[in-house]
């Protein structure tokens, strides 16, 4: 059904030409789901984009072709291709939040999409929007149609997101990134509903993420990019069975789960190179643990091993496929004193003690918005968290897990009424005022679910950064200031060249690094961390998750955790607060509340996860 040939896509930068995709080859059948996995900045979403011709202003298709059904896309002209987008390619954008548009109301987006792309008109084309709205989830779907982007949690967007496109029925459908804001038991719904329409119309489905839980129970076919080429391709239980490239055995060992509790993930060192260089061998091989002395200067072939297989690797090159790759570099010993933290800060008082925490929104209707009622977002939480310890929130997308992320830290006073009590520190956060606020936002970061709307984009990267410790900071020099930043950037996985670039020039990924080196900059108490890995793929999510151990051992640092990914709670949490339309249902130590939960909720968010039979 898709058939693209030798892709070439490149960025025009200061630094020259970013070769973003770089010799692709991948064919896709109808009613076949195929996985294109790779870390941040690979060339993922950039070939997704080409594929719909949607590419930045900077960006141009150097060569290739890119076949539907036996048409080249990249000759049609801007009017035909725009019968095609949308209409025989649907496509499901990575960050919802720059995919609707603000001014909006979402169903008259939706609805515009189905009048484009179908025959249906009007009140018909409203009544498929709220079909849409509720088959992906969306609660009281009558009431929602008519609501902006900005009133929706970041997972009731991508639903909108994932609504607008299925609704046009599309042949094939480009998934970049499709449930990354969604809880557990809505992807599990997501993805069956893809299933379902795969099997209904034949669609064919490009599924990007780095998800591989998600991979494994979707896709048929998997191929692993790096730096901008294809560097693996297999049937997806032959993948997860048996990986052969050094870059895919390492991806696996990086999953966190709980029997790599209390230990290091097995993170890949060093990052993705830039691709404005002229690559003479391996471009994988600065952070293989299997190099050998000549992947330097030879640049490997992507050679088929069996019909249903093939690795650009020169292990399994000129006569070397029976030689197994070398077991990966041993990963260092957990940071000292990590355990002997968590078990103090167990024992110790509470840094943060949240009583009774209640928040409530104004309901405003009319053309002049005027409070019609209330609505109670959360109502009555309460949980501590002592030094040194990380309690983990989970539940499903606005049941009021980030409304209480928010709240602690003051980013809802004139938005929303709160009530109760947050103490931190012996002090109660909800009466802190002028200074004493000021103090207490130095002790306290978040960091946010959706970098590009929390990243100024007129700023560098180095500006944004620096601006929190000018702020909050203010005994550092500008020379001590510079220091910091470099050594946050190492630390959070970014060339020190990214410093002096904008927000824009970074996938997803890279720019949630960048959030969260924001959060670390000031040397915070208590982080909350609100979905903090949700946009970055398994490589990077394990340095990520070994930095935040490594500083919670070395500083004493406490974790307000808001996930949906239960691998990363099995992995980081001391405690688990499981949430639900507002109340916190279930609540206690990791192991039990995962292993023994007594709640028929906490049961279901269990059963959703999908699972990653590795062997």
């Amino acid at each position: 059904m898709l058939d693209i040939q030798d892709l070439e896509v490149g960025l025009d930068s200061d630094a020259g030409l970013v070769r973003a995709v770089d010799g692709l080859r991948l064919s896709i059948a109808r009613g076949e789901t195929f996985a294109l996995v790779g870390e941040s900045g690979c060339g993922k979403s950039m070939t997704a984009l080409a594929l719909m011709r949607l590419l930045p202003e900077n960006g141009r298709v150097l060569a290739g072709r890119i076949e539907l059904e036996g048409s080249d896309t990249l000759a049609l002209s801007e009017q035909a291709m725009r019968a095609v987008r949308g209409g025989r390619i649907g496509m499901i954008f990575q960050e919802p939040s720059t995919s609707l548009n603000p001014v909006m109301k979402v169903g008259a987006q939706i609805v515009e999409a189905i009048e484009v792309h179908t025959p249906l008109r009007g009140a018909a084309a409203r009544a498929k929007a709220i079909e849409w709205l509720k088959r992906v989830g969306i609660p009281e779907p009558e009431r929602r149609i008519d609501e902006y982007p900005f009133r929706m949690s970041g997972g009731q967007k991508q639903r909108v997101m994932i609504a607008m496109t299925l609704a046009t029925e599309p042949d094939f459908l480009v998934a970049d990134e499709p449930t990354t804001a969604l809880d557990v038991t809505i992807q599990k719904q997501i993805l069956d509903l893809l299933r379902d329409l795969q099997r209904e119309q034949g669609m064919g489905l490009l599924l990007i993420t780095h998800d591989l839980g998600v991979v494994a129970g979707m896709a048929q076919r998997v191929a692993l990019m790096y730096a901008g080429q294809i560097i693996e391709v297999a049937a997806a239980d032959e993948f997860f069975r048996a990986p052969k490239h050094p870059y895919a055995q390492a991806l696996l060992r990086a999953l966190p789960d709980a029997v790599r509790r209390g230990e290091p993930l097995a993170a890949i060192p060093g990052t993705v190179p830039a691709l404005t260089q002229s690559f003479s061998g391996c471009r994988y091989a600065p952070r293989c643990a299997s190099a050998m002395a000549h992947c330097a200067g030879t640049a490997p072939t992507l050679d088929a091993l069996s019909p249903t297989r093939s690795v650009r690797c020169l292990l399994y090159s000129a006569g070397a496929a029976a030689s197994a790759p070398k077991a990966l570099r041993a990963v260092a010993s957990p940071p000292a004193g990590v355990a002997s933290t968590a078990k103090a800060g167990a024992a110790s008082a509470p840094l943060l003690d949240v009583r009774d925490l209640r928040v409530r929104f104004p309901i405003r209707k009319g053309l002049l918005q005027r409070v019609a009622g209330h609505f109670d977002a959360v109502a009555g939480v309460s949980f501590s968290i002592a030094p040194g310890r990380t309690l983990a929130l989970v539940g499903e997308s606005g049941c009021g897990k980030t409304t209480s992320g928010k709240a602690i830290v003051q980013l809802l006073r004139g938005q929303a009424t709160i009530d109760g009590e947050a103490v931190f520190d012996g002090r109660n956060l909800f009466a802190l005022d002028g200074d004493a606020l000021q103090t207490a936002r130095r002790d306290i970061q978040i960091i946010f679910q959706d970098p590009y709307a929390s990243l100024n984009p007129r700023m560098r990267v180095f500006d944004i950064l620096e601006e929190g410790l000018t702020a909050l900071r203010p005994e550092m020099d500008a020379s001590a200031r510079r220091q910091r930043l470099e050594q946050l950037a190492d630390q959070v996985g970014l060339r020190r060249e990214a410093l002096e670039r904008y927000p824009h020039e970074f996938s997803g990924g890279q720019r949630q690094r960048i959030a969260i080196a924001r959060a670390l900059a000031v040397q915070p108490k208590l982080i909350v961390c609100d979905e903090p890995t949700s946009a970055l793929d398994v490589s990077v999510q394990a340095q990520i998750l070994n930095l935040l151990r490594q500083l919670q051992g070395e500083l004493g640092l406490a974790y307000l955790f808001i996930t949906h990914n239960l691998g990363v709670v099995e992995y980081i949490a001391d405690e688990v607060a499981v949430m639900r339309a507002g109340r916190v249902v279930e609540h206690g130590a990791c192991a039990a509340v995962l292993q023994r939960p007594s709640h028929e909720y906490t049961r279901a968010l269990l059963d959703a996860v999908p699972r990653l039979a590795v062997a």
